[in-house]
Formats: structure tokens, C-alpha cells, sequence
């Protein structure tokens, strides 16, 4: 999908100072988010609606929750964008090096704990499943059972038909987790999910995409019938008619919460709080149920039953397993360093 509204650090340095200081706040509101179908559901969904409201430009910054921590790195001390919309994982690597302000103006009463991050300098805006996505019609063309575990990534009948996103991306990361969780292991050892990577799934791997566009296309091309993706990623491809199912795992799927934050500036723009407000409107947050799966972090959102299909809902989302980000951000660059060495050579 061509991702409209695509400017790197250097485009947006150029936008932002072609304007005069009051007009660049005022005019236009810059947000960094994913692309794919999240990107269209936002383009035809929120910000048309924002922009008439508010009497703005919003420019959408697309790219994976890795991406946008590395521009709003690269700016630093000159951040061009407004709001940043990335995985929990990430986002508390945001707050950490202190390129979020305080959310303000935001229902945080008629918000689910889970969805408040530290000093409210996030929020959560969609809470996501981490499992298996699997053709259907392939499987049923072969005979083969719906997978079941996470184990079934090593089931050899998978060769060359596997995705996987790799560990730069919250969904890889979170396989690694639950791997080591399976094998006696944590946040804390993940030697035996590397083990297990290296010799028992790495012969079934087609890739290791991290590209959303790019994994819809190994599927509709035929080469690839299993992966690990997220309950919105897959709902979005079902949508579009595909024949494709989310798997929980027995063994539990991994809880990814999507989260937006008003980057800290001298002159912040105050339409940044304004539109992840928008992004917690109960009509928004039942349309990114519908057609993202999301399951909504809004209490007072009500999700009708015809509409919940593989969104983490109820018990669906009670019983989501939470990694320790704590630990997880201390180690993740020596474990990409490693995986980039050991497994996706």
C-alpha cells in the first residue's frame, strides 16, 4: 500500500521551517503511526473529521513503532512531530529518554488501568493480541487441524511457509518471550526461545517481515500460510475477504497495547492532546473494534457481540499474558545483536 503523507526526518525539517514558527503550530499537526490498514482506518476515519473540527492540516507520518522511536531520536532537540503513536514496548522507551509530555484533557476515569502509563505521559488507544494467523482455505485444502500452540511453529509440514515478524518488532519480541516462558525460562533467560529459534523454527521460516504490507503479500501471493501477527493486523486482512483466522494460543497470546503520546517541545502544539482524545472517542474506539480488532481500553465502550470476532475482549483480554517491558527494554538491543548473529543471518 502506497503510505500517502511518508516524510523522513529530513522532509519534515524542510516542511516545518518553509513555515513561519506560529503557522507550522497552529496549521498543521504532525502524527507518526503505523502504516498498512491502521493508516487508512485513521486517514478515513479520524483525521477528516479532526481537521474540520479543529482547523488543521494533519500530516501522517507512517512507519512501525521501531521507526518512529528512531525519528523522534533523530530529532531530538528539534522534534518536528506532534503525536507519536507506537507499541507499549516502545512507548516506554519514549518516556524514558523523555520525548513524551503529559497527556491532558483525556477521560482517564473511563479509562481501564492497563491503558495509563507512567506519570500519564502515555496512553493506551487499542488494546492488540499477539498469536498465530493462519489461510484457512490452504489448511482445509491439506487436510491440516487450525494451529493451536506455539509450538506449531516447529511442526516441520510448515517448511518454508512460516512468517514471522523479527524481534525489532513487538510482535517477534513477544514470541521470544513466550518461547522462553514455554522452556523454563523469562524475561530474564531467553537463551532457550534462541535455541529453539535456531534449530527447530528457523527451516520452517519463509521470512522474518516486519513490513505489514509486505506480509499481506506473502499471503495473497500463495507463499505463506502460517505466522505470528496481531488480532488487528489479521482482522484488517480478513476484512478485505481474504480467507485467513487468529489462533490464541493455549499456552496464552501476548498482550500489545497500541499508545499514543503528545511529544515534549518548548512550543508543543495543543491540538496534540486534542487528537489522541479523538483517538479515545467511543464511535472511534467501536470503529477500530470493528475494523482494526482492537479490543477498546474505554470503559464505557460497549462491544456488541456481532462485531467481536478475534478483538481481545472479556476474558479474551484478561487472560492476555503482560511481558515485563521493565526488563525487556534493557535488554532488547543486545538481543537484536544476538538474533541478527544467531538466527536471521
Amino acid at each position: 500500500m502506497k503510505q500517502l503523507g511518508l516524510l523522513t526526518a529530513l522532509g519534515l525539517t524542510a516542511v516545518a521551517t518553509s513555515l513561519t514558527p506560529a503557522l507550522a503550530q497552529q496549521k498543521t499537526l504532525y502524527v507518526a503511526g503505523y502504516g498498512g490498514s491502521f493508516e487508512k482506518t485513521i486517514r478515513t476515519e479520524v483525521i477528516p473529521a479532526f481537521e474540520k473540527a479543529n482547523d488543521v492540516k494533519v500530516e501522517y507520518v507512517a512507519g512501525n513503532s521501531t521507526d518512529t522511536l528512531a525519528k523522534l531520536q533523530a530529532q531530538k532537540g528539534n522534534q518536528q512531530i506532534d503525536v507519536a503513536i507506537v507499541d507499549d514496548g516502545p512507548m516506554y522507551q519514549a518516556i524514558q529518554l523523555g520525548f513524551c509530555d503529559r497527556v491532558e484533557g483525556v477521560p482517564t476515569a473511563d479509562l481501564y488501568d492497563l491503558a495509563r502509563f507512567t506519570d500519564d505521559r502515555a496512553v493506551a488507544t487499542g488494546l492488540v493480541a499477539t498469536g498465530l494467523m493462519y489461510n484457512t482455505k490452504v489448511f482445509a485444502e491439506r487436510g491440516w487441524a487450525p494451529p493451536t500452540s506455539w509450538n506449531d511453529l516447529k511442526d516441520p509440514k510448515y517448511r518454508k511457509t512460516l512468517v514471522i515478524p523479527p524481534i525489532n518488532n513487538t510482535y517477534g519480541l513477544n514470541v521470544l518471550v513466550m518461547l522462553a516462558k514455554m522452556n523454563g525460562g523469562s524475561e530474564k533467560n531467553v537463551d532457550s526461545a534462541f535455541k529453539i529459534f535456531k534449530s527447530e523454527i528457523n527451516p520452517n521460516v519463509l521470512a522474518y517481515e516486519p513490513s505489514p504490507g509486505k506480509m499481506t503479500e506473502l499471503f495473497q501471493s500463495g507463499q505463506a500460510v502460517i505466522a505470528v501477527w496481531g488480532t488487528g493486523r489479521v482482522q484488517g486482512l480478513a476484512n478485505t475477504g481474504f480467507p485467513v483466522d487468529f489462533v490464541y494460543p493455549k499456552e496464552g497470546a501476548v498482550a500489545l497495547l497500541t499508545a499514543a503520546c503528545p511529544v515534549a517541545k518548548p512550543k508543543g502544539s495543543p491540538l496534540a492532546n486534542a487528537f489522541i482524545k479523538a483517538l479515545l472517542d467511543p464511535k472511534v474506539q467501536l470503529t477500530m473494534l470493528k475494523e482494526y480488532g482492537y479490543g477498546p481500553v474505554v470503559k464505557s465502550v460497549e462491544a456488541p457481540p456481532e462485531i467481536v470476532k478475534m478483538a481481545p475482549v472479556g476474558a479474551r483480554a484478561a487472560a492476555l499474558y503482560t511481558p515485563d517491558w521493565a526488563v525487556v527494554n534493557e535488554k532488547r538491543e543486545e538481543w537484536t545483536k544476538r538474533w541478527n548473529r544467531e538466527v536471521e543471518r
